[in-house]
């Protein structure tokens, strides 16, 4: 008991930063891609991802951080970074050409609900009662919050919901890669890899379809400002100080806060219409996103109880 963390001002505040940052991120990708901005979907993530990434690195070496990955290192965050940044953040990108930035975000709040799907394949252990009970009301939500887009009959709707659910199945699987094989090395550095090789994939892919050079607006510039000062650099930097700071399960919230800020702001800038159908989904992702945490609390109490 003597090891908890005990909240303080400096952990809220950087908890605070978290919050309203990544909450606004799908705002940010709205605003940089939408029709008129003069970014495409993989040049825009692309610029992004990479900047962010060579600013960490360079963070790191400032720090004298060990910026030497093993070969294993290597495979895991080039393997993590695709899973991660182009598989997870790619679709979000493209799907928010079409979707609403709060749709897109509560969708992707499922994202622990996949990852307690796939660590009890990966386990080949029965889930509990609870953890059943709450992927189902989990997916529930997920199909109440597409069923508008997906009964549309526009075939530009279903395939940016389709990358949604796909987004949210690789950022899951890049979580439990790099969870199940750690690296040796830190947060900062390994997220600066991770966000180089994933800049990397992307402008590769950009030149691979050949889309056209970016010729950005003023506003779309300053989107991707934020998303690499604040999304990738300032957030981050919060979110790893709040986990020194304060109680996990506390730092955990944000799963719960962000989509819900998602939403607001995009009511509030962009006019996006609050549905009884976004309220309702959104509302049965959280309920089981809230189960998936009390399980896994639940079995990290029972891991320590033999110590």
């Amino acid at each position: 008991m003597g090891n908890e963390k005990k909240v303080t001002p400096a952990g809220l505040l950087n908890l605070l930063i978290v919050y309203l940052v990544w909450g606004s991120t799908y705002l940010a990708i709205r605003i940089g891609i939408r029709s008129g901005s003069g970014f495409n979907p993989f040049w825009f993530g692309g610029l992004r991802v990479l900047a962010a990434g060579i600013i960490l690195l360079i963070l790191g070496f400032i720090r004298k951080k060990n910026l030497r990955p093993s070969r294993k290192d290597l495979l895991v965050l080039a393997a993590s970074g695709l899973l991660l940044w182009i598989g997870g953040n790619g679709m979000v990108i493209l799907a928010e050409q079409r979707v609403d930035s709060g749709l897109a975000a509560l969708i992707v709040a499922s994202t622990p609900i996949w990852v307690a799907g796939l660590e009890s394949i990966l386990d080949r252990k029965m889930p509990s009662i609870l953890l059943i009970a709450s992927l189902i009301v989990g997916f529930c939500g997920i199909i109440i919050l597409s069923l508008p887009l997906l009964t549309s009959g526009i075939r530009a709707d279903i395939l940016s919901v389709l990358a949604l659910l796909l987004a949210s199945i690789s950022w899951s699987s890049g979580l439990v890669l790099q969870t199940r094989q750690p690296v040796t090395l830190s947060r900062g550095v390994s997220s600066g890899y991770q966000q180089l090789f994933g800049g990397l994939f992307y402008i590769l892919i950009a030149l691979t379809v050949r889309e056209p050079l970016p010729t950005p607006t003023g506003e779309a510039w300053l989107a991707w400002g934020y998303l690499v000062l604040f999304g990738s650099l300032i957030a981050f930097t919060s979110f790893v100080s709040a986990l020194q700071q304060l109680p996990t399960s506390l730092v955990t919230t944000y799963a719960y806060v962000n989509p819900i800020i998602a939403v607001l702001l995009g009511w509030l800038i962009l006019r996006e219409p609050i549905s009884s159908w976004t309220v309702g989904g959104g509302i049965f992702v959280l309920i089981g996103v809230t189960g998936i945490f009390r399980v896994t609390n639940q079995n990290k109490g029972q891991e320590k109880l033999p110590v």
